[in-house]
């Protein structure tokens, strides 16, 4: 697949700008970057006092400056008849071990049965078993 972007160094490479390589997939339409999971509970709240807990999967990565986030959006769990959702953006990579690194997460859910929650966690290491 190519962009068919003359300007594109992957598909027009400068030798041979008249004619795309054709057994080129263009990185940023085919290429994957890394997701990470996450877990995490909410802050005590409520006129019944609870949290809630909720987990997942971010978003592939999203270019930031130099760097790179991840957008998450998760519902917590049911309490009470009620749940929140948790939409938020991760902060940049923490890195903690060569290129393996990690999230650092913080905001609150959304409001339902009159009241909010705050959160703060951090992703899990994306590829963990991967040298």
């Amino acid at each position: 697949m190519t962009c068919n972007d003359p300007k594109c160094k992957y598909c027009f490479p400068p030798d041979k700008p008249e004619k795309p390589k054709k057994d080129h997939k263009h990185p940023k339409y085919n290429t994957q970057t890394h997701v990470h999971e996450f877990a995490g509970s909410t802050t005590l709240e409520g006129s019944i006092i609870h949290n809630h807990r909720f987990a997942g999967v971010t978003s592939e990565e999203i270019p930031y400056e130099d760097t790179h986030v991840h957008a998450i959006l998760v519902n917590t769990d049911f309490f009470f008849n009620h749940y929140h959702e948790v939409g938020i953006r991760t902060g940049p990579p923490i890195y903690i071990e060569g290129e393996k690194h990690i999230h650092y997460v913080e905001g609150e859910t959304t409001i339902n049965f009159n009241h909010d929650h705050d959160f703060a966690f951090t992703t899990f290491i994306q590829n963990l078993l991967q040298e």
